[in-house]
């Protein structure tokens, strides 16, 4: 048990600039707003650009093991952080050497708290934010609470247990990404084929090309019911409740003319974004009933087809090329692309046999409910940390 109580340091108190020149050998660090120390290295990108390996390096900065290194022109947006390799950094930070006084893991969090960028943020000047500096004169007068060096070790070995566990974590929820990523390719025909590379036991007869409209009828209307959840379609996090997307229901008046959507039918968002170039396909299950934006094609699976397929299909990106030679002149100011519901239904697909569909569509479900799960213990993982954060600095 720690009883000694914190003292409040000034930055120039426990550090000292250093200005070593760098040299070739050495890798070239940077530190990044969002995650700051990463796997033991600083990771790079923060200067929003990538460093070229054939600039000048004549003016880097040769930075040591436990050196706090600050982007000058990043650090009121959390761009700074201690290293725990050797390397050389740009001309564009500032880099402090640490007395003995301090543990460099603690310092590392202690440097990226909310607190401590906010007062990075007011001692940093420039006519923008865009020209906003943090210089040496000002960085020396920023302070920070400190334990005593056994506490700040504890702390520090505490916070980064749990860093190392969320990484852990999050790296296997990249790798079920990835892993459903194959299973698409190899789980369909590629482009011209009727048979896929990858099969469930018991199907081995070819793929038929539908249109979408001969599998599929179209929904749309309502019966006047405004109380159900209003619902809007992420690229990323498929049908969310408007409140929970946009803190509030922004349907309006236009809410009288939206679809009713209910269990199993699906919804064609063709909202150009990042994520979907040519919008998404997302099948309701997690409501019997939704109202949903009427500019969305909404549709329903015939007995030729399964909703879970067809959504898995688009996921897939192979209907992609069919919708592409819809899209005669981009997207337009609200962002949806040109495509209308006759020519959406007019797209070109390959289906297999009912049973297959089946298959490929409930193994795709349970893909999801893992990397849903698993998205959901990083996420209260960082929950955790962030109370760990908020409770244990003074």
């Amino acid at each position: 048990m720690f009883m000694i109580a914190w003292s409040k340091r000034k930055l120039g108190e426990i550090y000292t600039e250093r200005n070593e020149r760098g040299d070739g050998s050495l890798p070239i660090l940077s530190v990044s707003i969002h995650t700051g120390v990463s796997n033991g290295e600083l990771d790079s990108g923060s200067l929003g650009k990538e460093v070229r390996r054939s600039e000048d390096k004549s003016l880097y900065k040769r930075v040591q093991p436990g050196d706090l290194i600050f982007n000058m022109m990043r650090a009121w947006q959390g761009a700074i952080g201690c290293t725990e390799i050797m390397g050389m950094v740009s001309p564009a930070y500032i880099t402090a050497e640490p007395n003995g006084d301090v543990h460099p893991c603690f310092m590392d969090y202690a440097v990226r708290r909310t607190q401590t960028v906010a007062q990075i943020d007011s001692q940093s000047y420039g006519v923008t934010d865009f020209r906003k500096r943090l210089y040496w004169d000002s960085f020396i007068g920023i302070t920070c609470e400190l334990p005593s060096v056994p506490e700040q070790e504890k702390i520090a070995d505490l916070l980064s247990r749990l860093d190392a566990l969320i990484a852990a974590n999050q790296r296997k929820a990249d790798l079920l990404k990835q892993l459903k990523r194959a299973y698409l390719q190899r789980l369909f025909p590629a482009p011209g084929e009727t048979v896929p590379r990858l099969r469930f036991l018991g199907f081995d007869d070819e793929w038929t090309k539908r249109t979408l409209g001969e599998v599929t009828v179209r929904v749309q209307g309502n019966d006047g019911r405004m109380d159900l959840a209003t619902l809007t379609i992420s690229a990323a996090g498929g049908w969310l409740d408007q409140r929970d997307r946009f803190s509030g229901n922004i349907a309006g008046n236009e809410q009288w003319n939206y679809t009713l959507l209910r269990r199993g039918q699906l919804s064609y968002n063709h909202g150009n974004s990042k994520l979907a170039k040519y919008g998404t396909v997302f099948e309701l299950r997690d409501y019997d009933e939704a109202l949903v934006p009427r500019v969305y094609h909404s549709f329903a699976c015939s007995e030729a087809a399964t909703p879970a397929f067809i959504e898995t299909l688009f996921a897939s990106g192979i209907p992609d090329a069919e919708l592409a030679k819809l899209v005669s002149s981009g997207a337009r100011m609200d962002g949806l692309l040109n495509i209308n519901f006759n020519d959406f239904m007019g797209i070109e697909i390959t289906l297999p046999r009912f049973g297959e569909q089946i298959r490929i569509g409930g193994f795709f479900r349970a893909l999801d409910a893992l990397i849903t799960t698993q998205i959901g213990r990083v996420a209260g993982l960082e929950r955790v940390k962030h109370a760990y954060l908020r409770q244990m600095f003074v």
